[in-house]
């Protein structure tokens, strides 16, 4: 499923808060671990901009489920942790270029009218999900992604040092944020939750500074 948002240029933009770069929240779930031989099975990306306020808050999300690609291995424990069924009937799956395509398409909309040169993948512990997101965008023959092939923002590290934690559940419990166990482990949860604390964090430190505190 695919939740879209139509969107107006925003007040402020964020061409000059992150060296041009406009922050997308991802997390991708997997079948296991290897970005080349295991499936990637659902993917979430979640757009942060400027309020009126200047304030960064949560303004899109999409989602979608995807088919595994061509002799794609499965690992059992990897489904098991992620409660996925990669072939149940009902999970409306789209093959990997097609659900690039979805995720791209709006992720591509705000880093225009924003006036950024390009999105940076915003993920926790996000060596994984820009390994996954990588190896897909090869696969597919993908030429123009909007992200940044390499360059990341964590929000383990920065839990780590807002919060004194590094566990995502764990610095949303620290940051005031409700946190559902059951529904951890799909990507769109995951990554509005992920989203939440990237923009508390970043809106904190905003505040400090208003105040002469850095």
């Amino acid at each position: 499923m695919l939740k879209t948002q139509e969107m107006e240029a925003p007040v402020f933009q964020l061409n000059q808060r992150f060296r041009g770069y406009l922050p997308v929240i991802v997390d991708i779930e997997t079948a296991g671990f290897n970005a080349k031989k295991h499936a990637l099975l659902e993917i979430a990306a979640v757009i942060v901009e400027y309020n009126a306020e200047q304030d960064l808050i949560i303004t899109e999300r999409y989602t979608t489920h995807v088919v595994p690609f061509k002799n794609a291995e499965l690992d059992p424990s990897a489904l098991k942790f992620n409660g996925i069924d990669p072939y149940h009937p009902f999970r409306m799956a789209v093959e990997e270029k097609a659900a690039l395509d979805l995720i791209f398409k709006p992720i591509r909309a705000a880093v225009k009218r924003n006036d950024c040169t390009r999105a940076i993948l915003v993920g926790h512990n996000p060596a994984f999900d820009i390994a996954f997101l990588n190896a897909a965008i090869q696969r597919t023959l993908i030429k123009r992604s909007p992200f940044h092939p390499f360059s990341t923002f964590d929000t383990a590290t920065l839990g780590g040092l807002a919060y004194q934690q590094t566990v995502l559940a764990k610095i949303a419990q620290t940051a005031g944020l409700e946190w559902d166990n059951a529904k951890a482990h799909s990507a769109l949860y995951d990554a509005e939750m992920t989203a939440e604390i990237f923009c508390k964090i970043i809106n904190r430190w905003k505040k400090l500074e208003e105040c002469g505190l850095i």
